[in-house]
């Protein structure tokens, strides 16, 4: 079934309301995630080091699995977007119900990995009581990476028809669910059973299985989505869709897992200099990871935006979007860079004990790393809101490539040149990450702006 898709007004208010109406949820959704997890690590914080070791083990564990596979349901939005400018309705449901089928499989070949949890972490040189805690948690928290997928799926779906307010109301309604049962289970309040690890499990599991519920309700109740018929003959193949899928998706997973592992080998290289230093780090990078959902969000909407514009065959729906997202997104840059800037020691200490003997030490450390990491939020947001609009244009494979040499041959060497034979220390992984960024923000704009100037 066909319908003509409406032609879009193109004036630039037009262009930045529709972003910031798409945009200012998906950001919203992605702190509320953020601060699910670090609720998780608060509570489980509370029963001693060796808890605490433990769920940061687990969840980085947890993270690595599902972020590879969130490639695949990443890939579903462009399809999604494109097909849906075009009006095509048939297009839409094949993409979303091959992308659930993709996660699905993907969950399934991933799952003995958990079962081994133990065993991976002591060969990665862990203590056997915090390896043996994280496994009894992933035991339990696996189950809920199949729903946590297929909810980052039916996203794709819901973005496209511009209800994104609806993903942010699910995961702040997950995350206040999460906070009550955690404090029950895990500490054992009201009237509930302390336990510990396992229940900090279950409840992982069962927000992320809440999530999915509440969003395939909304689709369900949606007469606009509910034509879509995804869930009626579910079990029929698609094979063209679906290999569109793996073809778009794979190549997105292992540029965000090549960003991850990038990050996790700065900790390692901090780690290697010192404690305090390390601390330090940990204070700069967390402050970084609140202000990327930002940039992250609106990534998102980017993909959304173009796909749709491209879909309708509107070129200049496509310019106009592209430059509108990046506008914001270099304002809000802007606006974190000057506020890291001017608040370094401040923003630090939020993170720490003032009265502990070593803060000062950290503090003093982290000052500088901080207003790095405000330079560090324009590049990085950059290279982000680059990768998006790249993916509504069903791009992949190539920005893959580029990002993949800026992150490790330029990103990694760098920082291992100033830290090391150079003798900057922190400051210089730090630099050096800053131009692995950079250089992934210029290519990967390069690489956007080339393919725009060729549709003309």
């Amino acid at each position: 079934m066909h319908t003509v898709a409406r032609r879009e007004n193109n004036s630039w208010a037009a262009q930045v309301r529709a972003t910031l109406a798409l945009g200012i949820p998906l950001i919203g959704a992605q702190l509320a995630q953020l601060g699910i997890h670090t609720t998780d690590v608060v509570i489980l914080g509370r029963l001693g080091a060796a808890h605490l070791a433990a769920i940061v083990l687990a969840g980085q564990f947890f993270f690595t699995i599902f972020i590879f596979g969130s490639g695949f349901a990443t890939a579903v939005i462009p399809m999604v977007a494109q097909a849906y400018g075009r009006g095509d309705l048939v297009s839409v449901r094949r993409s979303v119900r091959m992308g659930m089928w993709v996660v699905l499989l993907y969950s399934l070949l991933t799952a003995p990995l958990f079962s081994y949890a133990e065993q991976i972490l002591l060969y990665a040189d862990q203590k056997p009581e915090v390896a043996a805690l994280a496994h009894r948690y992933l035991a339990i928290a696996h189950w809920g990476l199949p729903p946590a997928l297929l909810f980052m799926t039916l996203r794709g779906l819901v973005s496209a028809h511009g209800k994104a307010g609806i993903i942010l109301w699910i995961t702040i309604l997950v995350l206040v669910v999460n906070a009550i049962f955690a404090y029950a289970l895990v500490l054992g309040h009201f009237g509930l059973p302390a336990l510990g690890m396992e229940g900090a499990a279950i409840v992982s599991f069962g927000v992320n299985t809440l999530s999915f519920v509440l969003i395939v309700i909304y689709v369900q109740g949606r007469p606009e989505m509910r034509r879509y018929e995804l869930f009626v003959r579910f079990w029929r193949p698609d094979w063209p869709a679906f290999f569109e899928v793996l073809h778009l998706g794979l190549p997105i997973g292992l540029t965000i897992l090549a960003e991850v592992s990038l990050f996790t080998v700065a900790s390692l290289l901090m780690g290697s200099i010192g404690t305090i230093e390390l601390a330090a780090h940990g204070i700069a990078l967390q402050l970084t990871s609140i202000a990327f959902m930002f940039p992250y969000g609106l990534a998102q909407a980017a993909t959304v935006r173009v796909g749709v514009a491209h879909g309708k065959g509107d070129h200049q729906g496509v310019r106009r979007a592209s430059l509108a997202v990046i506008g914001v997104a270099s304002l809000i840059a802007l606006s974190g860079g000057v506020l890291f800037a001017l608040m370094p020691t401040t923003l630090a200490g939020v993170f720490l004990d003032r009265q502990s003997p070593e803060a000062a030490q950290v503090l003093a450390y982290a000052g500088p790393l901080v207003i790095i990491a405000g330079i560090f939020q324009l590049v990085d947001g950059l290279q982000a809101i680059a990768s998006g609009l790249l993916r509504g244009l069903k791009d992949t494979r190539v920005p893959m490539i580029l990002a993949l040499i800026a992150y490790w041959p330029i990103g990694f060497v760098c920082a291992w040149t100033f830290a090391f034979p150079l003798g900057l220390g922190g400051i210089g992984v730090w630099l050096g990450f800053l131009c692995g960024l950079a250089a992934a923000a210029i290519l990967l704009n390069w690489r956007y702006f080339r393919m725009l100037a060729r549709q003309g």
